[in-house]
């Protein structure tokens, strides 16, 4: 089994909700994970951020629905960190 143990993600979002609901938001729905959010550029109606997810098994889905249901989208993965485990005999 794979597990997800860091993201970094380039997102676009609309001001609303600030960048401390919308961190906050995405650390309860993926318990046991730590949220960095940092704003890298700002227009009229909305931000790029970076956000940096860590955690011992990150579920990319729930992440993504999180963001989406915020009103942001993903532009992209920049960075995947995995671990494998042996398989079971």
């Amino acid at each position: 089994m794979v597990r997800v143990k860091h993201l970094i993600l380039d997102v676009l979002k609309p001001h609303q909700p600030n960048g401390l609901a919308f961190a906050s938001a995405l650390a309860e729905r993926c318990s046991n994970c730590h949220i960095k959010y940092t704003v890298v550029e700002v227009d009229e109606k909305t931000e790029s951020i970076i956000l940096s997810i860590a955690g011992e098994n990150i579920r990319f889905e729930i992440i993504e629905e999180a963001i989406n249901t915020m009103g942001a989208s993903i532009h992209s993965i920049d960075e995947v960190e995995v671990i494998g485990s042996d398989p079971v005999a």
